[in-house]
């Protein structure tokens, strides 16, 4: 439907009528199109009678009706890095005997969260449904930190990292149970070999786009997988198989979820290089990494491909930590990577739109009784209003600063307004 503003309307039959911005479905017209628009119909109205002029409007307006739905289709996409359950985080969001809450450590968060179209987190630690709750080295959390990361905003979870099999394959199924109770899209692991046939790659369909995302890891401890379950391993065969069946699908975009690295290392390295390389090479659009804890580099890979010519996609090696207790230098924080993708309607070629990161520090709140409170907090909206977080004494400020100076000299990549 399009239609006039109230302003627009208020001045009709004067030259300041058409000054109001004209709206499609509540959306303004590009400018240029207005004032073409506008000066058409006012050359119009000096020429013919108000009646004339009326008519010449409406067929202009057709005419913008089919020029507009031509226009982009935008997918917003939200990256967080590594979703931890240390003990004292499990300690922590006790209420009660074998009672849960987690959802106060994202409150601060999920307002942007909630902007993305799919939000999308690893969850490096498993969901085993009945105590005993552990944290490192075998990471047990209960139930409700998934209820709660659906609270915050989150839309997928993958699942395929070195904790997968901490719980064996009670904690494989049951976490994926979990997730789906909560109407969470998961993959990298699997209940058996016929769900991951019939469920991988992970096809997602969203405002007009349709994405294909993969997830592997480099390993599970050394913990074996039980069958009938399945976790996605670092294979170069199985991956470039997964990727010829993901392209068969006809994807728009795909995306690879990559569990690799070393940890506390702040450069990816050439392991690391060479693997996005191959996913490229093999159909990867775009590759997000996890595991180290810290946040390393942001680039954009160049390959050439069999056909001998070259393509670009982006890699982020490492997204850090979104919420954990680790101490070690530079793993008290992370990123959120946001990238809007672009298409034009009729057209399956994607772009790449904005896209930037979101610093995110890891604050500890302590109350008066001692009971501590974990949050993840987006760094640039503190910075402007110390007063957001009550409580907040200046010892932690001044860490999350200091945390955030290092990684922005480190990283240099546009940093998103929040």
């Amino acid at each position: 439907m399009i239609f006039l503003t109230a302003e627009a309307r208020r001045r009709r039959g004067t030259e300041g009528r058409f000054s109001a911005p004209l709206r499609l479905c509540g959306k303004k017209l590009p400018k240029t199109m207005f004032l073409c628009f506008k000066m058409t119909i006012l050359h119009k109205i000096q020429r013919s009678s108000m009646r004339q002029a009326n008519h010449i409007w409406q067929v202009l307006l057709l005419f913008c009706t089919f020029t507009l739905s031509a226009q982009t289709d935008t997918l917003r996409l939200i990256f967080a890095g590594d979703i931890m359950g240390h003990a004292p985080q499990i300690t922590s969001a006790q209420t009660g005997k074998d009672q849960y809450d987690y959802t106060p450590c994202f409150k601060y968060v999920k307002p942007i969260l909630e902007q993305a179209d799919i939000a999308i987190g690893n969850l490096e630690l498993t969901l085993p449904g009945k105590p005993p709750y552990t944290g490192y080295p075998m990471f047990r959390s209960p139930d409700a930190l998934a209820t709660a990361l659906k609270k915050a905003g989150f839309d997928l979870l993958v699942t395929a990292n070195n904790h997968s099999n901490d719980a064996h394959a009670l904690g494989v199924t049951h976490t994926i149970d979990a997730l789906r109770k909560e109407a969470f899209l998961q993959t990298g692991t699997f209940k058996n070999e016929r769900d991951r046939s019939t469920l991988y790659p992970l096809m997602i369909y969203k405002n007009g786009f349709k994405i294909a995302l993969l997830n592997y890891t480099y390993d599970t401890n050394g913990v074996p997988t039980e069958a009938p379950t399945v976790v996605n391993l670092i294979d170069n065969e199985q991956m470039a198989a997964d990727l010829a069946e993901a392209r068969a699908r006809k994807p728009h975009f795909i995306i690879v979820v990559m569990h690799w690295g070393l940890e506390y290392q702040l450069t990816e390295n050439a392991v690391q290089r060479e693997q996005a390389k191959f996913l490229i090479k093999n159909g990867a659009d775009m590759v997000i990494g996890s595991h180290p804890h810290v946040v390393q580099p942001i680039r954009m890979e160049r390959v050439s491909m069999p056909d001998g010519q070259e393509k670009e996609a982006l890699v982020v090696y490492s997204l850090g930590n979104f919420i954990s207790n680790q101490q070690q230098p530079n793993t008290d924080g992370g990123i959120l990577f946001q990238v809007d993708l672009l298409k034009n309607k009729g057209n399956p070629k994607v772009r790449l739109g904005e896209h930037g990161i979101i610093p995110i520090w890891r604050y500890i709140h302590k109350n008066a009784a001692g009971k501590s409170t974990y949050y993840a907090l987006p760094v640039s909206r503190v910075e402007r209003n110390q007063k957001l977080v009550p409580g907040m004494p200046a010892a932690s400020q001044n860490a999350m600063l200091k945390y955030t100076e290092g990684l922005r000299k480190r990283l240099k990549y546009n940093e998103l307004k929040i």
